[in-house]
């Protein structure tokens, strides 16, 4: 029982006299320089990665370990990776790093994989993660940035450092990770004119397709008939194409390569993508490889091109349509039978036009690429096995470097030429306008009709997407302006189209279009949309579980208070910015929530501690200690939920069992977090040293074998997690936890066992 009143004066303490605490930087933030160190026993590492690169592919790695940012993981499983990047004639090669290869769930931040790549074709250094910042706008798109590599402590060079498309990513951007999953790799590139992973049919024998698409996922029964019933669809039924493929991510992916000529693509050679399968049975194109995009590579066989490749002076002009004229070498029916649909194209086009506008023609490009040159400057300079002068590297942001074959073009030379080239390209000019966006009413019940208006012009045709659900499939109405579709006048530029609302969200766009181009409303739809929430039900929101201030604070000199977890039972973000807490019937809006989202299935905790100075999260009144009433309401004062509650206890709170909709009983505490009414074990570990700095070790006696760690900090937040990574020699476990992240301040460490949850709190000081 002392621990879990210890983890109640943890959280209510430390938040109250307001530590200043900050959560560790994700491994990918673009504007950070990683260090990786890889260790190898064998001297000759380089020629056993050469040879298991050449001759036993993917599959071979060799032993290693891997301290990431100071953090060692045991016998690692390291490869060469690439193709036209890896060359066994040069020190610095591109690495693939599993994590997980003889360790289940072992991570670092989350990550299992690192990708290393060499920035082999790209002077300036900053392609790679330019171009997944811009991607990243438009749909799921690998985070990226730069490590130093070293291995047995020698420094190789500076490399951009990629998040892994693999199960992880799925699980984060599509909300599950187990679902049909390919690569577009073929075993053995084709150039010219091969079928390489272009998705072309062949026959319905599913072992035709295996050379050129690697399977990702874990159901070879289910994956392959998926992959074939997608390539069928795609070439034999186009007109049913939208019930297997997310054909928008598929044009932003198109839109992409093309404004940003990335050659080394589906576009070039018909490679260097994923295709994920969502809950709604789609395939999702996945961007990867962006280390010779602005033009870097040169070869294509999706149109006619010199034995050379193309010439700067076409990769620059490079026709955004050229395979719906002229028959590629080798087919690409993911760009000609979709395109071929006059919509479908113009859509495409406005896509890079959002791209060109967004990206290139405001110069944000040259801005953000100086900002990294700068940040990786002395990194660079550092970097004895680059492939290119120092020179090149701040040269090529602007002009072009090299010379023979080996010709780079300047981002600038490149894009400026580019716009221009695209400015006069039919559908780029004359699309229609859309503006001032409107819902009536603002805030509809569940069930009610809502009209959507917009303001168009210059438009033939105007539509409304919509959908209840985020990643649902959008469905797509007209909408009109006749004066009977709550648009005003018949004629006067005002469109309208009506729903009904259903559930707690709706989300929309909308598309206008002309014989010429097209528009879409926000522009970088539909990745990104417009929301009405409508009113809360009873249930969406509820009061899940109370703390009183009793007990609390006195003895730490801080205030008395209480906190009230709120509970979203929708799977929606939801903005609970018009609800209100009340502790008395007679004033039901006694304390206003702020403007606050709340993601789906999760938690927001008030601080019901009287003194609203302290923060937005703090209400106008207290726990009480003796009982009392709490009342969650909507702005007509409709009571969402509510509970009655008597004398508290000082170690427990108040709260539903099972999480959510269950009845009010006494429980352990369970700040923002699941409730649960488990015993709390017994075992006890030790933290040391403490206070700490840099790393902290925890040693476990009598508590059953670690499953997982978590560290928050004195906001509730979880900041760091992991697993276990060796015992001592004596029995007992010990875990070394990297907390080198985290600014000075009160955490507290929850450690999940064979045997059930314990927990204790250490302090980061100087």
């Amino acid at each position: 029982m002392a621990k879990v009143k210890s983890i109640i004066l943890f959280l209510i303490l430390s938040v109250l006299c307001a530590f200043t605490v900050r959560s560790q930087s994700d491994f990918y933030d673009a504007d950070s320089i990683r260090e990786v160190r890889i260790y190898f026993k064998e001297g000759n590492w380089d020629y056993i990665l050469d040879s298991l690169h050449q001759y036993v592919g993917e599959d071979g790695r060799l032993l290693g370990d891997v301290m990431v940012e100071g953090k060692m993981f045991r016998n690692i499983g390291v490869r060469y990776k690439g193709y036209s990047s890896f060359d066994p004639d040069v020190v610095k090669s591109p690495f693939n790093i599993d994590l997980e290869y003889n360790y289940n769930n072992q991570n670092y931040q989350g990550y299992t994989k690192l990708k290393l790549s060499n920035v082999i074709q790209d002077p300036s250094f900053v392609r790679e993660v330019l171009s997944y910042e811009i991607a990243r706008k438009y749909l799921p798109a690998s985070k990226a940035n730069f490590a130093n590599v070293y291995v047995n402590d020698t420094l190789l060079g500076l490399y951009t450092n990629v998040e892994a498309v693999d199960k992880n990513f799925a699980g984060s951007r599509f909300g599950e990770r187990d679902n049909t999953f390919f690569k577009g790799a073929p075993e053995h590139l084709i150039i010219p004119g091969g079928q390489n992973s272009n998705l072309t049919y062949f026959d319905d024998d599913t072992s035709s397709y295996k050379p050129y698409y690697k399977l990702e996922s874990d159901d070879p029964e289910k994956a392959w008939p998926d992959l074939l019933r997608l390539i069928d669809i795609l070439n034999n039924d186009t007109s049913h194409i939208d019930t297997i493929l997310y054909i928008d991510r598929t044009l932003w992916m198109h839109a992409i390569n093309y404004a940003l000529v990335n050659l080394d693509s589906y576009i070039g050679y018909s490679q260097n993508y994923y295709l994920y399968m969502d809950n709604y049975g789609r395939f999702n194109p996945v961007m990867w490889d962006f280390n010779m995009s602005f033009g870097s590579f040169k070869e294509t066989d999706g149109i006619t091109a010199p034995p050379n490749g193309l010439t700067i002076l076409k990769r620059k002009s490079l026709d955004p349509l050229k395979m719906l004229a002229s028959t590629p070498l080798s087919p690409r029916p993911l760009i000609v039978n979709l395109l071929q649909n006059p919509t479908r194209k113009k859509m495409f086009l406005a896509h890079m036009k959002t791209i060109i506008n967004e990206n290139f023609r405001n110069n944000f490009y040259l801005t953000r690429g100086l900002e990294l040159q700068n940040r990786i400057d002395q990194y660079v300079q550092n970097d004895t096995n680059k492939f290119y002068p120092y020179a090149q590297f701040h040269q090529n942001l602007d002009t072009t470097v090299g010379s023979g074959n080996n010709v780079f073009p300047g981002l600038r030379d490149l894009m400026e030429a580019r716009i221009a080239y695209l400015d006069t390209f039919p559908g780029f000019q004359g699309a229609p306008v859309i503006s001032e966006i409107s819902h009536d009413p603002d805030f509809p019940a569940q069930g009610a009709q809502v009209w959507i208006n917009a303001a168009v012009s210059g438009a033939g045709e105007v539509f409304l997407h919509y959908r209840y659900k985020t990643d649902a499939v959008f469905k797509s109405i007209c909408m009109y302006d006749d004066g009977a579709h709550n648009d005003s006048v018949s004629g006067d530029g005002i469109f309208g189209a009506g729903i009904m609302t259903k559930g707690p969200v709706v989300q929309y766009y909308i598309y206008a279009q002309n014989d010429s181009a097209g528009m879409f409303s926000p522009e970088r739809a539909a990745y990104e949309f417009y929301h009405i929430q409508p009113l809360f039900n009873s249930g969406d929101m509820v009061i899940n579980e109370l703390m009183s201030g009793y007990g609390m604070g006195n003895s730490q000199g801080c205030g008395l208070g209480g906190w009230i977890e709120i509970f979203n039972t929708t799977g929606e973000s939801q903005d609970i910015g018009q609800l209100f807490l009340s502790d008395d019937p007679e004033e039901p809006l006694k304390w206003a929530f702020p403007d606050t989202v709340v993601a789906g299935q999760s938690f927001i905790v008030v601080w019901a501690d009287a003194d609203t100075s302290q923060g937005k999260l703090h209400a106008g009144f207290s726990t009480n200690h003796e009982g009392g009433r709490l009342y969650l309401l909507d702005a007509n004062t409709n009571v969402l939920d509510s509970v009655r509650y008597g004398l508290q206890s000082a170690d427990r709170t108040y709260g539903r069992y099972p999480n959510g909709y269950g009845p009010f009983i006494f429980m352990q505490p369970s700040f923002a977090e699941n409730n649960y009414i488990e015993t709390l074990p017994a075992g006890s570990f030790v933290l040391f040293p403490n206070p700490a700095t840099g790393n902290i070790y925890c040693e476990l006696s009598n508590s059953g074998d670690i499953v997982s760690y978590k560290i928050y900090n004195s906001k509730g937040q979880h900041v760091i997690s992991g697993y276990p990574c060796h015992k001592s020699s004596m029995g007992s476990e010990i875990v070394k936890i990297d907390i080198s992240g985290l600014h000075i301040g009160l955490y507290l460490m929850v450690i999940e066992t064979s045997n059930g949850l314990i927990c204790n709190k250490f302090v980061i000081g100087q």
